[in-house]
């Protein structure tokens, strides 16, 4: 058999790795060149013991062996007559330690590989349980966190139910509040134009009655209730809008509950096989999230926990406002009661001062006419004195003109002197009468006028009273009304 080229390095004398593989760079190397890295030198010895092989144990780099390769080849010559010298290289020895240890190396390296299959396939079984029950867990922890966001959602659900309530439960306590502060105006407006009408009396009977005084009263009792009304109507102002911020927290947790439950519910059923799927490079160091599990549960906590106190203090504000809707509306309707009660006391003691002063009226016009009568009888009297008085007084001017002796201070002179004095007496007796009739007549007049004076004070404060008070508090509101109701 002809040797032809270079020959071939024994494999038991190449340096031994330390893997089980080759390294890829050298296997690489070793398919491109299948040349030996060592070629004879034609003017070397041909005998080459083991020990020189044991020895060499540095081999040259690739490089170097090319150019070596390439100068023994361009210098070496291969001649049938140099077969002499191409004798035995080898020894039987030698030949069989090689196949040996040809025969363990791939006997280590078939196990070795035989390991790496099990180790391998053992691995990838492992991670793929590994894989399956991680993504198992994470499922199930989506679906914990779905559960957590049924639960939250229902309980936001609830409240804000709860709170659309309790605000259409508050406009409508504020409506009747606001409807009864409106029903106030009128029983207001009313009291103050009684007192007003009333200042139109005249004389004596613009007097600080009873009646006065319950009108003063009445008109602070509704200026007081007002005053309280817009204090409550304010607070229930302030606390819709309390509501309705609590309201519109909850209702933007609820949407974001939402959004959330949406999301994880698609990524609760996203499966190996999904489609939508794919590679997101680094968005596992990416962590945007700016909360916890704790801080999570206790922010849609906090926030209900708030919804519930404004829903506490608006309920309690309601009651406040109806047990104010009550107490105004009795303040205002006791009041209204008493004042009707004075009007109708006050009423009654004028008619029945009028009817006194009628009384007295009609008397003193009868007995202005019975003095009149008597003056008018005094009158005639007195006129019926003078002719007596002539008379007399004629009978003593005659008499006096007797002659001498006749003119004698006889029985008939005595008596009539005594008769003259008598009527001059009985007329004096008579005027003196005449003018006490006569002052007695003035006096009466003077009362009669004071009396028609009285009566036109008094009919005009009936008039005020009656007419023009009372009916205007006829229109006074029900107490329906007065509570908020239409």
């Amino acid at each position: 058999m002809e040797l032809i080229g270079s020959t071939l390095t024994a494999t038991y004398a190449r340096p031994k790795s330390s893997h089980f593989l080759p390294a890829i760079s050298t296997m690489a190397s070793s398919y491109r060149n299948p040349q030996a890295a060592l070629v004879m030198n034609p003017n070397a010895s041909l005998w080459r013991t083991n020990s020189y092989y044991k020895s060499n144990s540095t081999i040259p780099s690739p490089s170097i062996q090319r150019e070596n390769l390439d100068l023994v080849r361009a210098k070496t010559v291969l001649y049938p007559s140099n077969r002499s010298a191409l004798t035995t290289r080898y020894t039987p020895d030698d030949w069989y330690k090689s196949n040996h240890n040809n025969y363990r190396e791939s006997e280590s390296s078939r196990k070795s590989a035989e390991r790496l299959r099990r180790d391998t396939i053992r691995l990838m079984q492992d991670k793929e349980q590994l894989t399956r029950r991680t993504q198992e867990n994470t499922s199930k922890n989506i679906g914990e966190r779905l559960n957590d966001i049924v639960f939250w959602k229902s309980e936001l659900s609830h409240e804000i139910d709860n709170m659309v309530t309790e605000i259409a439960a508050l406009n409508e306590v504020k409506r009747r509040l606001e409807r009864a502060l409106a029903e106030t105006e009128g029983p207001l407006q009313v009291s103050q134009e009684c007192l007003y009408h009333r200042e139109r009396r005249m004389s004596i009977d613009l007097v600080h009655d009873d009646v006065e005084k319950d009108l003063i009263k009445e008109v602070e009792v509704i200026k007081s209730c007002q005053e309280r009304m817009r204090r409550h109507l304010d607070r229930a102002i302030a606390q819709l809008a309390s509501n309705r911020a609590a309201q519109h927290e909850l209702e933007r947790d609820l949407s974001d509950k939402l959004t959330a439950q949406r999301i994880d519910q698609r990524c609760h059923h996203l499966r190996n096989t999904s489609d939508g799927i794919g590679y997101y490079r680094g968005i596992d160091r990416l962590d945007p999230s700016i909360s916890l599990p704790d801080s999570w549960s206790k922010f849609t906590d906090d926030n209900i926990l708030h919804s519930q106190s404004e829903r506490a203090a608006s309920h309690k504000l309601r009651d406040e406002i109806e047990i104010l809707l009550n107490a105004t509306s009795n303040e205002m309707w006791n009041q209204f009661n008493n004042v009707n009660v004075a009007f109708t006391n006050r009423i009654s003691e004028t008619g029945d001062a009028k009817n006194s002063l009628q009384t007295h009226l009609a008397k003193t016009l009868q007995e202005i006419f019975q003095t009149e009568m008597l003056i008018e009888s005094i009158k005639k009297a007195l006129r019926d004195k003078e002719s007596p008085l002539k008379v007399a007084q004629t009978r003593l001017e005659e008499r006096v003109r007797r002659p001498n002796i006749e003119l004698c201070r006889d029985n008939p002179h005595h008596r009539l002197v005594s008769e003259v004095r008598e009527i001059e007496d009985t007329i004096r007796k008579l005027q003196e009468r005449l003018m006490e009739a006569e002052n007695t007549l003035q006096t009466l007049v003077k009362t009669k006028v004071s009396l028609e004076h009285d009566l036109s004070v008094k009919a005009n404060s009936l008039f005020l009273d009656q007419e023009k008070c009372m009916s205007m508090r006829k229109s006074f509101p029900s107490m329906p009304r007065l509570v908020g109701y239409t």
